[in-house]
């Protein structure tokens, strides 16, 4: 499987880069759920499931994801 590097816009996440699964295309998936991303506070009553979108690749070609929302952890489809 090959992946590719996005960053994270906005939410808990702002500006943490990881490797995320690739599509055929070599895109990063539509949605990705992240849990509790190193570095940031433990969340008020444990952790939970912040939701990014695909947004589109920058000006050097790397794709962002935009932050949705945060819900509960295990709530997010």
């Amino acid at each position: 499987m090959t992946e590719v590097t996005v960053r994270f816009v906005g939410g808990p996440a702002h500006d943490l880069m990881r490797e995320v699964p690739a599509g055929p295309d070599g895109a990063p998936p539509q949605r990705w759920v992240l849990r509790h991303p190193n570095g940031s506070p433990t969340p008020v009553g444990g952790v939970a499931d912040h939701l990014y979108q695909r947004d589109r690749p920058d000006d050097t070609g790397m794709w962002t994801m935009r932050f949705v929302r945060t819900d509960p952890f295990g709530m997010t489809q």
